[in-house]
């Protein structure tokens, strides 16, 4: 005979372990949703930091730039043509007068040539034109005196007729004494007209000659002007000094005003220092200047503010003595700092990565003997070069870190690792 089991109490337990297993579930999600996220680590070799300190901060600037002549000429081409030879290599000493480079156009030629073919031409026709006009002057003259004559016969012809006329009207008809005064009123008046001739004449005879010799006076000015410019195909440094620059090479075609060459006068330097423009505001005239050449450093000021702004950045002028070190040469690369002001007693810290003058930054300090760090917020100041003062958020003595720690904005606090 079967007996029937009872299964009651096996479906009891089943149900007690599901409801065990639940509750479990349901006591660990409690107890994660109750822990704190982990603190992030940050290595030590990736960050730098430094220590805030209370004293004397130097606000400063700093830009690089060249160092570059007081004196120095640019040689430019006063008239187009090909470099036929270079006589010279840069680095050379030179005088006014020591040849640089020669060289050459047919046209300059050709043209001096025609300039002078019309100034000859323009001489020779004021000899031509002297002679005209002497030769006029003396026919005129001549007809003048034939006139006069002419007249002077006449009026004695009128003269005795009128004489026998009045004597006796039968011995000179009336008609005949009426044609020898008609004959002298005319006369009269051609060698009055005559005179007039002669006059005007001789009053433009001066002119003609001034304005023919204004013609050649402009022929010459051309032909000077073509012979400087074939004589400028000779290059000379115009000033003495060294020759820095030599930019052309022989078989070059150069257009007129083209760069040939630069002389500089050595011994006397000034840097030329870029400044970016947010930071060139409080520049001014005969601030010091420190200028490192990368192996000395030379103290200057500041002698000139350029009042434009070129490629975000300022160019200012440097003055520096007149002794300077080995080093100091032109076209060297430099960088420049210009000491703005001193600030006494102010608590300062280098500067961070991303902190910028007058503004409000986070900033990480080192906290629990420097294994953790914790966010603070921090009121800068005045900026320099690698300082910036800290107006709130931080005390003398406290560590902080410079470096960019942009990747940690979510979290308050992280810890340091080895």
């Amino acid at each position: 005979m079967d007996i029937i089991r009872e299964q009651k109490p096996k479906k009891k337990k089943r149900i007690l372990q599901i409801s065990a297993g639940v509750l479990v579930l349901v006591l660990i999600t409690l107890g994660l949703r109750s822990l704190q996220p982990a603190v992030p680590s940050v290595s030590r070799a990736t960050i730098w930091t430094d220590t805030v300190r209370q004293g004397t901060m130097v606000r400063a600037v700093r830009g690089n730039g060249t160092l570059v002549p007081e004196e120095m000429r640019w040689i430019t081409a006063v008239t187009a043509g090909r470099i036929e030879q270079r006589y010279l290599q840069p680095g050379a000493e030179v005088e006014a007068s020591t040849l640089i480079l020669r060289l050459s156009n047919p046209d300059v030629e050709v043209q001096l040539l025609d300039a002078e073919q019309q100034l000859s031409q323009a001489r020779a026709n004021l000899i031509t034109l002297r002679s005209n006009l002497a030769t006029q002057r003396l026919t005129q003259e001549g007809l003048v005196a034939q006139t006069r004559t002419q007249y002077l016969d006449a009026r004695r012809v009128y003269e005795q007729n009128q004489r026998l006329h009045d004597r006796n009207p039968d011995l000179v008809a009336r008609a005949d004494l009426d044609r020898s005064r008609e004959l002298a009123e005319e006369l009269d008046t051609r060698l009055r007209i005559e005179e007039e001739r002669v006059e005007v004449l001789a009053s433009s005879v001066q002119e003609q000659i001034e304005a023919q010799e204004t013609q050649i006076g402009r022929l010459e000015a051309i032909v000077r002007f073509n012979a400087d410019r074939l004589a400028s195909l000779e290059v000379a440094a115009g000033v003495s000094g060294v020759l820095a620059e030599l930019p052309v090479q022989e078989g070059e075609w150069v257009q007129a005003g083209g760069t040939l060459a630069r002389v500089v006068r050595p011994g006397r330097l000034k840097a030329e220092v870029r400044i970016p423009q947010t930071q060139a505001q409080d520049i001014a005239v005969g601030q010091r200047a420190y200028i490192d050449t990368r192996n000395d450093t030379i103290v200057g000021h500041v002698a000139r503010i350029d009042p434009a702004v070129h490629a975000a950045t300022v160019l200012i002028d440097v003055a520096l003595p007149h002794e300077l070190p080995r080093s100091a040469r032109p076209d060297l690369s430099i960088d420049g700092t210009v000491e703005i002001e001193r600030l006494d007693d102010v608590v300062y810290v280098g500067r961070p990565a991303f902190g910028q003058a007058n503004s409000r930054v986070g900033l990480f300090k080192l906290v629990d003997g420097g294994n953790y760090a914790e966010r603070v917020s921090v009121q800068l100041g005045a900026s320099s070069v690698n300082q910036i003062v800290v107006l709130e958020g931080l005390q003398p003595g406290d560590v902080v870190i410079l470096s960019d720690m942009s990747q940690w904005d979510g979290h308050p606090r992280v810890r340091l690792r080895s």
